[in-house]
């Protein structure tokens, strides 16, 4: 492409901060704008604007890339984006991807914008291996293990919305025996959502709150812990800065079958991620290549990462 791609940022946590790093690694692409709910004048970059301005931007930014949690933000303001620019977004409720996708696409088709909902690596990454092992194998189980001491973005920004919460992070542990049964071959074991992975939170509250209560809400919250056994562990915000700062995460995808004459086959996909929100970033960057590429092609409504080619994710020629 000619000309470089012209990217805004929504939000400036530490997704935000990963699109902006990763844009950096990306010569096709130039970063225009960072839009925040925060006074921009407190921030020391010269691209940071308030998110009220917006509108401002409608014709100079050719893809939104949208780093709100999904929890409330990403619900309103990717169909309200969507309005004025083309967007991608990483929304990882699963149980709700459907009811957003029509949202999305409703505004996308009035339009004339396109948005690329759900990308990063589960939903995204995953969420294709998922479909090539069982297109591929289509007699045989999928499994998802995430984690291995792994920290949920998502998660963790739920509990910190929690009323009396002043910080909080949450880490995804696969329970081993179950991962190696699978890889062990010969069966195709099923297993509840509680027998594969455990949910572990570390948690400050502010002071004089009912820890019971937040235990209770947290253990109880539909879509992200009420499937699972869940650890809550209440600590101070020293403890947590000392020995929960970074962001780690990763897992693994399976897809365990047999061909016809009783062949045994497995695919496994891995991820180790040192930095989740970076690692996510790189994956939206990339999706905002495509978007671009695709609505230059008239392509307008919601999509999802099953609907583009790889050649679009790709700054190279064909």
């Amino acid at each position: 492409m000619s000309q470089k791609i012209k990217i805004g940022i929504v939000g400036y946590g530490n997704l935000g901060k990963g699109v902006e790093l990763s844009i950096n690694q990306n010569e096709d692409m130039e970063l225009i704008a960072i839009f925040t709910r925060r006074d921009p004048d407190s921030l020391n970059n010269p691209l940071m604007r308030n998110i009220k301005d917006i509108a401002d931007y409608k014709d100079k930014i050719d893809v939104m890339i949208l780093c709100g949690g999904s929890a409330t933000d990403l619900p309103e303001q990717t169909p309200e984006i969507a309005k004025m620019f083309n967007t991608v977004d990483s929304f990882d409720t699963h149980a709700n991807i459907p009811i957003h996708y029509d949202n999305v696409d409703k505004v996308g088709k009035e339009k004339g914008t396109l948005n690329l909902i759900s990308s990063g690596w589960d939903p995204g990454l995953f969420s294709m291996q998922r479909i090539i092992g069982e297109s591929i194998l289509p007699v045989g189980n999928t499994y998802t293990f995430w984690g291995g001491e792994g920290v949920s973005q998502g998660h963790s920004d739920a509990i910190r919305r929690i009323d009396g919460v002043l910080d909080g992070k949450q880490y995804t542990v696969p329970i081993e025996k179950a991962l190696e049964k699978v890889r062990s071959g010969g069966e195709n074991p099923e297993f509840t959502t509680r027998e594969k992975h455990l949910r572990v939170c570390y948690v400050v509250a502010k002071e004089g709150e009912d820890l019971e209560r937040i235990e209770n809400e947290i253990k109880t919250m539909p879509n992200y812990f009420d499937e699972y056994d869940t650890e809550v562990n209440f600590i101070t915000k020293e403890e947590l800065e000392k020995n929960h700062s970074g962001m780690p995460h990763g897992g693994y995808v399976l897809r365990t079958g047999q061909s016809e004459t009783g062949s045994k086959q497995r695919i496994e996909f891995v991820l180790e991620l040192e930095s989740n929100p970076e690692f996510t970033a790189s994956v939206l960057v990339a999706y905002a290549r495509a978007v671009k590429k695709m609505h230059n092609n008239g392509e307008n409504g919601c999509i999802t990462v099953f609907d583009v080619p790889l050649g679009m994710l790709s700054p190279k020629s064909p």
